[in-house]
């Protein structure tokens, strides 16, 4: 009798990874890049997903951040490259998935002591809620997975999220890659421990079904309220359907279904990119 290989939808970001402090360590075309840490600490984990199918889809600023040669050392994964993609982060996901991991996470904006904390734009939004409940970014793509019925297995990050994301979703696995200690400082790890806690942490989940987790959903009706950095991002936004003006800075959107309520907050962010533009 064989047993059916696991299915495993891996997000990937870089800011929540160990040996990036700074937006230079994460930014392809600085000189400080940070992409052999990168990759030492993605290869540590995609090689305990040995004998499941993977789908890697690179969600950190233009995707384009893996290589594609990484397929040649672990040919059970799939990479999803580039931008701009329906659904971002969450490409590809549907309910033939066992379980959601997001690699490389960080903690949601205004969090305290937190390595590089932001919410889907570093640049334009001040905060988001979802019926009361303050978001990262962990939190809302958990949200997406949750839509088919797809829990969050594993969480890759720094101390922070880990403490955000598990105090709604106490099952998943996590792996801490760093302590930060301010919004550009950190304490790391030896490589040597984090790379082997993550393969063990891959080999761990490997051997988990859906079952062992939560699966993270809204009820229904859906109401998001968006907090911008700025008056001239919350006009630009008040043009979209469904986007009530709460004050100057602050929109809300309420709908039954919270991929309505996804795909708002990632036109949102789209949207406000031309406020770079515009001042």
């Amino acid at each position: 009798m064989t047993t059916s290989r696991k299915k495993v939808f891996v997000s990937f970001d870089y800011e929540g990874l160990a040996g990036v402090t700074s937006w230079n360590d994460v930014e392809k075309r600085s000189p400080e890049y940070k992409r052999y840490e990168m990759l030492r600490q993605l290869k540590a984990f995609l090689k305990g997903l040995e004998g499941c199918e993977v789908m890697l889809v690179d969600s950190h600023a233009a995707g384009d951040n893996i290589p594609w040669e990484i397929t040649e050392e672990f040919p059970y994964v799939t990479l999803v490259s580039g931008g701009i993609r329906q659904y971002y982060m969450m490409y590809g996901i549907d309910e033939s998935f066992d379980f959601a991991v997001f690699f490389g996470y960080h903690a949601g904006i205004g969090t305290i002591h937190a390595n590089m904390d932001h919410t889907y734009s570093s640049s334009s939004i001040h905060n988001i809620w979802v019926n009361g409940m303050e978001m990262n970014e962990a939190l809302i793509n958990a949200a997406f997975a949750g839509l088919f019925s797809v829990p969050l297995g594993c969480l890759i990050g720094d101390d922070k999220v880990i403490a955000q994301t598990s105090k709604i979703l106490p099952k998943v696995l996590s792996v801490e890659t760093k302590k930060s200690i301010g919004r550009h400082s950190a304490i790391m790890k030896p490589m040597g421990t984090l790379l082997n806690e993550l393969e063990q942490c891959a080999r761990e989940l490997s051997t988990k079904s859906r079952e062992d987790f939560e699966i993270f959903k809204f009820s229904s009706p859906i109401e998001m309220v968006v907090e911008f950095s700025d008056t001239l991002r919350a006009d630009l936004v008040s043009s979209m359907p469904l986007v009530d003006r709460i004050d100057g800075r602050k929109v809300r959107l309420t709908h039954d279904d919270y991929k309505v309520i996804f795909e708002a907050l990632l036109a949102m962010t789209y949207i406000c990119a031309a406020a770079r533009i515009l001042v």
